[in-house]
């Protein structure tokens, strides 16, 4: 309602505006699409535990002869509705191709309002993963530098850093890398190791653990003489020597080691794991008649029915009381939309499974050399599907290869364009198998530094950033050139 500027009369207007409401079933059906092999066999047996209706089909098909996930549609879905069973058609049966096209939006966005050219996140965003201690230490010099100078300095030393956390390169090595002075060097420095986690950046354990008391503001205190000068002592527990040595009592010198005890010797060691971690691939691509096809791994994932004896209670007039059969028509669509989302969730994975192949067919015959640039919107205009329905996808989901077993992610990677011949790219995963190749062949007692790195890629008409290689390097942890040198 609205009123007029003249005469402020009551005016009834009717506007037609176009939504997408995110249901609890719309939202159950996102997350299946994300979840691991592992975390949706954990959601099934918490929803079986839940819902009485649901029941996990034998092995024998013959055994099953009630609902099966084929029968989701023509005259099998028909037939039940002529057994009373509910009516309901836009909570279980929801437009797919709606839903993919517009997940990315908010409730109450008109769809007419989006354009088809807006700007998308990109891949990088989108993607869920582990920050490396090369990346946040990257991260953070983006936020504490200015001149592009000194983030190549920074850029420089972080590429040397360690899994440790700590900086075996000398200086003057870094210096003559990225041309700069020493002092200039050492100023960087002194910023990294202001980073996060404390103590990164350090040469050895004392700079490491003094860097940390400093930044507890123990500065002058008996914890920082005994690093400085009684390590050995402290190692050994010979807590009577450094009491002397210190002009402190016992029990003073015990409360400072404790302190000391609780500092981090390695301050990388969360940003990697030595666990190993046991893979079931989603995804298997095998060879058909002479061409790699992709099929599902279904070793494993829930297949689920309906069930029979509750059934027989929805079909029966006067069996149960009304709220009896209210709950359990409940439960039957909650129950229903969960086999449909995982029967979906499957399509999607195999469309872009199979999408992947099309694309990096060269890979699965030749090996990462051959890995092509691929990009999210790519696959996703291939299957004609929205981008952030394929990140989802490819979370968390593996495929086995005739090349090794791969996170699906693993497949997306930027480009790096050859010189003189814009056409021709190749993607940054294959650049840094190349170097690791270099690397591998090298002599051991006269490394490759990374400047000849850089000239022997351009050789290949490769034109790419010394900082680059150092960034692909650490990524690749391989150490730098005087770690790598043997005297024979």
């Amino acid at each position: 309602m609205s009123w007029s500027d003249g005469g402020m009369k009551p005016r009834l207007e009717l506007k037609l505006s176009q939504k997408l409401v995110m249901t609890p079933q719309l939202q159950q059906a996102i997350k299946l699409l994300q979840l691991s092999r592992l975390e949706l066999d954990e959601v099934v047996n918490q929803e079986m535990i839940e819902n009485p209706l649901l029941e996990e089909r034998g092995n024998d098909p013959q055994s099953d002869d009630e609902f099966q996930p084929e029968s989701l549609g023509g005259e099998a879905e028909r037939s039940e509705s002529s057994a009373e069973l509910p009516e309901k058609k836009d909570e279980i049966d929801p437009k797919w191709e709606e839903y993919y096209l517009d997940e990315g939006r908010d409730e109450g966005w008109s769809a007419s309002n989006v354009s088809p050219d807006d700007e998308r996140p990109s891949y990088e965003q989108t993607l869920a993963k582990t920050t490396s201690l090369v990346d946040h230490l990257l991260w953070q010099l983006g936020l504490s530098v200015i001149s592009e100078k000194e983030k190549e300095i920074g850029t420089a030393i972080i590429g040397e850093i360690d899994e440790n956390g700590y900086l075996k390169t000398p200086l003057e090595e870094i210096s003559t890398i990225v041309d700069a002075p020493v002092p200039s060097v050492e100023a960087i420095l002194k910023v990294i190791q202001g980073f996060d986690p404390v103590g990164v950046g350090a040469k050895n354990l004392e700079e490491c653990l003094l860097i940390q008391v400093a930044q507890l503001d123990l500065a002058g205190s008996l914890v920082e003489s005994m690093i400085k000068n009684h390590l050995l002592d402290l190692e050994k527990k010979r807590y009577q020597n450094i009491a002397k040595a210190c002009d402190s009592t016992v029990e003073e010198v015990v409360e400072a080691s404790k302190i000391i005890e609780h500092l981090e010797p390695k301050p990388g060691r969360p940003f990697f794991s030595s666990e190993n971690v046991y893979i079931t691939p989603d995804l298997h691509v095998v060879k058909s008649d002479g061409r790699y096809v992709v099929a599902m791994n279904d070793d494993g994932l829930p297949k689920l029915k309906i069930s029979s004896f509750y059934r027989s209670l929805l079909r029966s007039k006067g069996a149960v009381t009304e709220t009896t059969k209210s709950y359990l028509e409940e439960k039957f669509r909650s129950a229903l939309w969960l086999v449909r989302s995982i029967e979906q969730r499957n399509r999607t994975i195999q469309l872009v499974g199979e999408s992947i192949l099309k694309f990096q067919y060269e890979f699965m015959e030749k090996g990462i050399s051959h890995l092509k640039p691929l990009i999210l919107r790519q696959v996703a205009d291939d299957i004609e599907m929205h981008e952030s329905t394929v990140s989802r996808v490819t979370t968390n989901k593996y495929m086995y290869t005739p090349q090794g077993i791969y996170e699906l992610k693993f497949f997306f990677n930027g480009s790096l364009p050859r010189v003189g011949n814009q056409s021709e790219s190749l993607s940054s995963i294959a650049v840094r198998e190349m170097i690791r190749k270099m690397v591998e062949a090298e002599d051991a007692m006269h490394p490759l530094k990374d400047q000849e790195i850089v000239e022997r890629l351009k050789a290949e008409d490769i034109e790419i950033a010394r900082r680059t290689v150092s960034k692909y390097r650490a990524w690749l942890k391989i150490p730098p050139a005087s770690r790598r040198k043997r005297p024979f």
